[in-house]
């Protein structure tokens, strides 16, 4: 189960951030921005907090500014997790917004990025979006994947991925600690089929890719640093 770090830094939600747009793409909800005449998408699969999280759509601005359609769809149906509701715990929460079903969203998601024209597509997931991201790894529904403070990701689950994967850790990390990221590492390492890059942030903490505060310098370095790994990754494997 997520955990208090999960819930650590709730971002401030802004349904007006970035330079994209919301529209409906396959009945979602989603934060779209980027130019389709690439051919190239980025899903971006959000945590806890939702698509209205202004450090992700800045971040998916960033990825559409390297080249690639990017879509971050709602897959909580206007129902982000809220810490401040005492009567709707995170325990509770889940259950209405379970990754089983996010994982046939996300499947649904990148159908409609191929009825579209896309010809390659990467996905990237935060926390609760990372389970969703090693399904379609699984599963080959994309060409690259990237996990960032993974949540509920299992040893079983490395063990399928069958495309490129980059996973980005922290230090400070109760639901992906560093001992399972270094397990992850062995099977990838394992798999020579399976190109991998795992890398561990020292004294970064769960969420520190899009929780980051905006005027903690320290903090905006680390999370720029796994955003490049991220974008190099995308950009040798969505092509």
């Amino acid at each position: 189960m997520s955990g208090p770090q999960c819930c650590s830094n709730p971002p401030t939600l802004n349904p007006g951030s970035g330079v994209g747009h919301v529209e409906e793409l396959a009945g979602f909800k989603t934060y779209v921005t980027g130019s389709l005449d690439s051919k190239l998408a980025v899903l971006l699969l959000s945590d806890v907090f939702g698509y209205e999280a202004p450090n992700l759509r800045k971040l998916a601005d960033k990825v559409a500014a390297a080249g690639f359609y990017v879509v971050v769809p709602d897959f909580f149906d206007g129902d982000p997790y809220v810490p401040e509701r005492s009567d709707r715990p995170l325990a509770v929460w889940i259950k209405d917004h379970g990754v089983d079903k996010g994982f046939e969203d996300a499947k649904i998601i990148t159908d409609c990025l191929k009825s579209k024209g896309v010809s390659s597509i990467g996905a990237a997931g935060f926390c609760w979006g990372a389970k969703l991201v090693v399904g379609l790894a699984k599963d080959v529904l994309i060409q690259a994947a990237v996990m960032l403070h993974p949540s509920f990701v299992t040893v079983d689950d490395i063990k399928s991925v069958k495309v490129p994967i980059a996973i980005l850790g922290a230090e400070i990390d109760h639901m992906s600690p560093p001992e399972l990221l270094k397990q992850f590492d062995e099977i990838l390492s394992a798999k020579p089929e399976v190109d991998s890059f795992v890398k561990i942030f020292p004294k970064c903490a769960h969420g520190w890719t899009t929780k980051y505060k905006v005027d903690d310098p320290t903090a905006v370095s680390c999370a720029d640093e796994a955003h490049q790994n991220m974008l190099e990754w995308f950009a040798k494997y969505v092509e």
